[in-house]
This record gives structure tokens, sequence and C-alpha cells, in this order.
């Protein structure tokens, strides 16, 4: 099960571009996707996943969440087989769903791992 929320038209938020590029170490996949590690503590990780506006729409593999996966569209439009999710958005999915997220345009988000991830 999927839980979204749009909170556009009520939050308003910057993101530093220069202190990302300075502060954080990327893992750059070669497919328009990069990665960057916040924050990680045994198995829950806190990332960014930075999307070219020109990336290919396989970029993402299919993946599931063992613990769920909470995510904050920061710049762009996240979207997957239970829907499409604007800058603004907040996504939830429960334990074990399985999706496979593609981007529209040059797209950030902020995502939180309570489990890790894992192919399928």
């Amino acid at each position: 099960m999927v839980f979204t929320h749009n909170m556009a038209d009520w939050l308003g938020f910057s993101v530093d571009k220069e202190w990302l590029e300075e502060n954080i170490r990327w893992k750059d996949f070669k497919t328009g996707v990069r990665l960057g590690r916040l924050l990680r503590e045994d198995k829950t990780s806190l990332v960014l996943y930075e999307a070219d506006s020109e990336v290919t729409v396989d970029a993402f593999m299919p993946h599931s969440h063992p613990g769920g996966e909470c995510y904050l569209v920061l710049e762009g439009e996240v979207w997957d087989e239970d829907g499409t999710y604007p800058t603004g958005s907040i996504v939830w999915m429960n334990r074990e769903t399985t999706h496979t997220p593609k981007t529209r345009g040059k797209t950030l988000i902020l995502v939180l791992w309570p489990e890790g991830v894992k192919s399928v």
C-alpha cells in the first residue's frame, strides 16, 4: 500500500545545490542518476537521489524495501506503478513494497530507507 500527500500548496523550501555539491559524496550510476548518502545508522539510510532531465526511463531498477520507504520530492516528479508524485509530495510505501520508480524532468528526492533496499 502507498500513502501519499501533496504538500506543495502549503510547504515551501529551497535546496542549496552548491552546499550539496560541496558536502555530499555522490555515487554516479552512469544512467543520469546519482545517489548521495546523508546518514546511515545500522540498516537505516537517509539518502538523496538526483536524476537528470534526460535520464533514461529505465534508470531505476525494480526493487523493494524490507522496512518500507518514505520520500519527499524536492524537485521534479516521480511516478511508478501506484501513482504520480510531483514536487512537494511525501510518499510512504509499506514493508516489502516493490516498485520501479521513474522521473520526469530534473528530479531530487530525499529518501528514508528504514531497513535498506534490495533488488528484485
